[in-house]
């Protein structure tokens, strides 16, 4: 059976919706997703630095559209592993472990990996919305499109925007 790593941030969650919520929150002013084509997230929102290393802050992320039903189907057909470079922000740790059982009850916590280094771990694919992450990785890659990585050339990538893709490009061959 093959394996599959499968980010959190920007792939399960639904990191850009909580973003431009605090953003106007704080500030009154609305971003649109057009304006932060080609920028990193720090770039894009500079607060967002101190909201990660705020307790809570993972807990109550938004789901990604059609994550659920898709993992849940690609879970059944594969091995799946939910990877999160979680380390690097420690206050995240139980908000993430505890976000993945409400949202992902079918994952088992045998099926999670809280690293700093996904190329430590080794798997068949993997689906992630950061080239770091994807271009150090040996097996076959899916880049998740996002703002941040939307001006930059994936040739070497397939390239999915929602769930009902990875649905299609995984489970209807």
């Amino acid at each position: 059976m093959k394996r599959i790593l499968v980010d959190m941030d920007g792939v399960l969650t639904d990191v850009y919706t909580r973003f431009f919520e605090l953003y106007e929150k704080e500030t009154g002013l609305r971003k649109t997703m057009e304006e932060l084509i080609g920028l990193k997230e720090g770039e894009a929102f500079p607060e967002l630095f101190r909201w990660v290393e705020t307790p809570g802050f993972f807990r109550t992320m938004p789901v990604m559209s059609e994550s659920q039903r898709v993992l849940k189907l690609l879970n059944e057909a594969y091995e799946i592993i939910v990877i999160s470079m979680a380390t690097e922000f420690p206050v995240s740790l139980t908000d993430k472990q505890l976000w993945l059982n409400d949202n992902f009850p079918f994952i088992s916590w045998k099926q999670v990996v809280f690293c700093g280094d996904k190329s430590l771990i080794s798997a068949d694919m993997m689906i992630d919305d950061h080239f770091k992450n994807l271009d150090n990785f040996d097996g076959e890659t899916i880049m998740f499109i996002q703002p941040h990585n939307m001006n930059d050339t994936c040739h070497h990538h397939k390239t999915v925007t929602l769930w009902t893709d990875l649905e299609k490009l995984l489970l209807h061959h």
